[in-house]
């Protein structure tokens, strides 16, 4: 609770600074007139939440619910106004102070207003001189299965992916975005045009090595308006992180209406195995699990309140609960006994030699002189029958997991005076989620086993709580003839880790089976000056935006409790006499774990010389919380860094056809330095209908406090002698003595070049770009003190592993939309085809010199590893294509959505025997392109309530089934569509 209660006090004091910006703040007046209206289109209908911006400013307003708006601005200003579906128009106030405006329908499907990418206002999409997608959550979700931001994102946007992991540890608990195939942390995540802050988890994900992202479960996506992602390199604009594009979750300001849904939905769980690679056996024990699971709830609402001086307040909130699914790796006894020899027929024995009875059916059945009977108990099937134990209990699980979400979030904006603004907005929001992450320890194996506490094995299963908070204030508005933004933005990430269902064999069964693992926190603040203003007598207009930024970050890690990361004495005999021999009550020499007695070359019994002080460990049993180490002193760590920036970005419209754009930032790292990036683009327009774009940038990735510092041990065995490695942090003693260097900011040289299009009601846009990354951020393989000497006085007989600037890859592709709107009878049809194409390339390691007795071909393998670069290069779909289609008519409106997956593989790391092949190889595969159907069907019974039903991946299609040496608690391939199957829901809307 330490940085809860540190991260609170912090947002405390960030809120005072806030506000105390307003009272220091000078503002210039001007002369403006009130102006009242409505807006309607063609057919005389009311549009509702239609965007009203005066002209080269900030200000603006929305459209109620029956399409009137007021708005105070100068007699001679212009009105620009822009609407879902329809074409933008300019509107000349020209001294009118009642303004009736029609919107006709656009050809493309969103023509709005955009705030990322360009620091003008009143760009649209198409005006850009780079690539923006414009998602309007608001109207898409009427008719989605998914609920959260990630996931309708990975529906609607192709560069766009969030990976939802089906278990692996930490990974379970975020949600990790990801675009144009990079890293989640090489995307920059804007609300409202303000950097979001990161997770505090370091998670996997499938683009080569864990790093922090963003989790956007945390926004109740009721409270999202739209949604822009700007798919172009923006670190010149935006700061560090923006390698791959930026997202920016505008949030609703809306007023006078409740909207409140209740949704509910279930995964059907019926995979098909007749293709697999599965036995006959092993594909009717998989069958046997079949049925219902994942079912969940999920409740949103969202209000708002609108002021008598034309402010707003408008809040969200989202309460979730889900089932786990269960997706059974399921082998049979031959591949996966329950019980060995030694545990059926009783010939286990405690540290000190003492008899465990671990088949008590066994002794009875003997007693009571059941031939058949002894025979049968005597066999793993035989037990598990007279236990009532199916194969499908002791399998090993993954899938989604069981969660619990609460979120709140809110947006406000009210006058200051007549040219300024107060807003504010932010969210709270918690989640507790358990998922399955790890093997089933079965009986047979002796090392972690425990009769007492699990006489026939047991699932440990990881559970996490998450609390975050963010809060933005500022105030925007202008001083003379510049438009201005003074903001601070707090946000704060804290998660802690648990374990239940498991125990430290090391300490006995004395042992807790629910365990403490430790807790992260991440806390980011961030102050913002910018500043702007339109030069209209300067060729055909020019922006000039500059500003700054200091920010402040902080991450801790704080220790489990001592039980998840300590080695125990239940193994070890202490001598309480001097000479004691290694005997048991039964006069025989005590055993190991793997039935080998402590005799010495002559065949008699070991023993240990000195009462109270010689020691031997008999029993070689599991240390630590079983299936994930706490997190012990040594990992603990509590790091801050300051970051100062400054940029000017300029828009040129040299001719009304033809706009240029530039930008320069210089950031400083209290940790690392400086970086200087910049961006040139351009749009050139030929006719009204067609457009050429293009830009060229230099970008940069600062390492994240996470990486630089996150730690952790954990402890595998090898014939059952135990042996620790750990993920050392950069500035460690270890990462000193192998002569890892210093990590330092990730460069990035982005190109693109593309062109839009209308033909009739058709707008289309194609774009090619290409992506150069330098010293990309990867984790090595182990090393150890034979391949490293020097590491023998920090690390002993352990294993380490390091972050390292390990290489340089690229990334190219083209990405395209094709936007279609009509009226269709009575009704109106929108359809959309997007796809991109691309291709990851790991263009080689950057290897240093480095104190190891390693060939330069073993460190180059061990630095970089086959498996990751394949990550990398072939793990997540090379490409992916979206057809929606949605149509309304009177009380109706319905979508359907079909996605193409491309395929991916999977690179093996290590050389060995392949199944079936009897081979020696790398145990590589190819999962072939995926195909995923969504529908959605909404009937509106008045103005108050609808009805949506559908499903998500309604036919049912799973991913291929993993080979044999690929599978460990997951039975299928993760990266495409995933494994939960079908989803179908329903969910009841009411307006009010």
């Amino acid at each position: 609770m330490y940085s809860i209660n540190q991260n609170l006090v912090l947002m405390k004091k960030a809120l005072i600074l806030s506000l105390l910006f307003i009272n220091c703040m000078y503002v210039s007046y001007g002369q403006e007139t009130t102006i009242t209206g409505s807006v309607i289109d063609e057919f005389g209908v009311v549009l509702p939440g239609t965007d009203i911006i005066i002209k080269g400013t900030t200000k603006g307003t929305l459209t109620d619910f029956d399409g009137n708006y007021t708005i105070d601005a100068p007699a001679d200003a212009i009105l620009v106004v822009s609407s879902l579906g329809y074409a933008t128009q300019e509107v000349p106030i020209n001294g009118q102070t009642s303004i009736k405006i029609t919107l006709v329908m656009a050809a493309e499907q969103l023509l709005e207003t955009i705030v990322v990418g360009s620091r003008r206002q009143g760009r649209t999409k198409l005006d850009t001189p780079v690539p923006v997608d414009v998602i309007n959550i608001a109207e898409a979700a009427i008719n989605m299965p998914q609920q959260d931001i990630s996931q309708m994102l990975t529906a609607a946007a192709p560069s766009f992916t969030a990976f939802t992991s089906g278990g692996g540890d930490l990974s379970s608990f975020v949600s990790q975005p990801s675009l144009r195939g990079l890293a989640s942390s090489q995307m920059l995540v804007l609300v409202n045009g303000k950097r979001r802050h990161s997770s505090a988890i370091l998670a996997g994900n499938q683009t080569g090595t864990p790093g922090p992202g963003v989790d956007m479960r945390f926004i109740p996506s009721v409270g999202v308006d739209r949604i822009e992602i700007l798919r172009d390199g923006a670190s010149a604009q935006y700061g560090s992180d923006a390698i791959a594009g930026v997202i920016n979750m505008v949030m609703k300001k809306g007023t006078g209406e409740f909207k409140g849904s209740l949704t509910a939905g279930a995964y059907t769980n019926k995979p098909g195995y007749d293709d697999s690679e599965l036995t006959a056996d092993e594909r009717d024990l998989n069958r046997s699990f079949d049925g219902w699971d994942g079912q969940n709830f999920q409740f949103d609402g969202n209000y708002g309140i609108a002021f008598e001086n034309d402010g707003y307040f408008n809040a969200s909130v989202m309460l979730a609960q889900a089932e786990r699914t269960v997706r059974p790796s399921v082998l049979s006894l031959e591949r996966a006994p329950l019980y060995d020899e030694a545990y059926l027929t009783n010939n286990r024995t405690e540290t000190n030699g003492t008899p465990i009875i671990t088949n008590p059916e066994l002794i009875a059945a003997q007693a009571s002189g059941d031939a058949n009977l002894i025979n049968s108990l005597q066999t793993v099937q035989g037990l598990m029958s007279a236990r009532d134990i199916e194969q499908i209990d002791v399998a090993s699980y993954s899938g989604l997991p069981a969660k619990t979400n609460m979120s709140l979030a809110f947006n406000l904006e009210t006058p200051l005076t007549e040219t300024s603004d107060f807003y504010a907005f932010g969210d709270i929001g918690y989640q507790y989620s358990d998922a399955y992450s790890c093997f089933y320890r079965r009986s047979a194996q002796a090392d972690r086993s425990s009769y007492d506490l699990y006489p026939n094995g047991f699932r440990p299963q990881i559970y996490n709580d998450q609390y975050n908070i963010s809060l933005a204030t500022g105030i925007t508005g202008m001083i003379g003839d510049y438009d201005f933004d003074l903001s601070n933005t707090f946000g704060t990430n804290w998660a802690k880790y648990g374990m239940f269902n498991t125990w430290n064999a090391s300490i006995g069964s004395g042992s807790p089976t629910d365990m403490n693992l430790g807790t992260h926190s991440f806390l980011q603040n961030t102050i913002n000056l910018d500043a702007s203003h339109f030069y209209e007598d300067i060729l055909s207009g020019l922006n000039v935006a500059f500003g700054g930024e200091l920010r402040f970050e902080n991450y801790i890690i704080r220790a489990g409790q001592e039980e998840s990361y300590t080695a125990g004495d239940a193994g070890v005999i202490t001598a309480t006499e001097d000479n004691q021999a290694l005997i048991g009550p039964d006069g025989f020499p005590l055993e190991d774990l793997n039935g080998n007695p402590f005799i010495d070359e002559f065949g008699n019994p070991l023993s240990l010389e000195y009462a109270g002080v010689s020691q031997e460990l008999v029993k070689n049993y599991a240390l630590n919380c079983q299936c994930f180490r706490g997190y012990a002193p040594e990992n603990e760590g509590n790091n801050w860094r300051s970051v100062m920036a400054a940029y000017v970005d300029m828009e040129l419209d040299l001719t009304e056809n033809f706009l240029v754009s530039g930008a320069l930032r210089v950031e400083n790292y209290s940790d690392f330095g400086n970086v200087l990036t910049g961006k040139f683009a351009g749009r050139y327009k030929i006719g009204e209908n067609f457009s050429f774009r293009g830009s060229f940038s230099s970008g940069f990735r600062a390492p994240s406090l996470q990486e630089l510092n996150y730690s952790h041990s954990y402890t595998f065995f090898v014939d059952l002698v135990p042996f620790d490695g750990t993920l050392y942090p950069n500035n460690s003693s270890a990462s000193r003595a192998l002569g890892v260097s210093a990590l330092t900011e990730e460069r990035s040289r982005n190109y693109s070049l593309g062109f839009t299009t209308k033909i009739g009601k058709v707008d289309i846009t194609v774009d090619a770009y290409k992506i150069d990354i330098f010293d990309r951020i990867f984790e090595t393989g182990e090393f150890d003190a034979s391949s490293s000497p020097a590491l023998e006085p920090v690390i002993g007989s352990g294993l380490a592993t390091f972050r390292i600037n390990g290489g340089d890859i690229s990334t190219q592709g083209i990405e395209a939309v094709v936007n279609y709107n009509t009226n269709l009878g009575a009704g109106k049809l929108g359809l959309v085809l997007a796809g991109t194409f691309r291709e990851n390339k790991f263009e080689g390691v950057n290897l240093p010199d480095l104190n190891t007795n390693l060939t330069d071909a073993e460190l180059e393998e061990n630095y970089v590893s086959r498996s990751l670069i394949g990550q990398f290069e072939t793990g997540t779909p090379s490409s992916k294509i979206i057809g929606t289609l949605n149509y309304s008519v009177g009380k109706f409106s319905a979508m359907l959505r079909g996605t193409r997956f491309g395929s991916v593989q999977t690179r093996d790391n290590n050389l060995r025997t392949l199944v079936p092949e009897g081979t020696l190889g790398y145990a590589d595969q190819f999962f072939t392109p995926e195909f995923t159907t969504d529908i959605g069907l909404t009937y509106k019974f008045n103005d108050t309530l609808s009805l949506t039903v559908g499903g998500n991946n309604v036919f049912n299609e799973y991913p291929e089934i993993l080979r044999y040496e690929l599978r460990s608690f997951n039975l299928y391939s993760q990266y495409q569509q995933g494994s939960a199957g079908a989803y179908y829901f329903g969910r009841l809307t009411i307006t009010l």
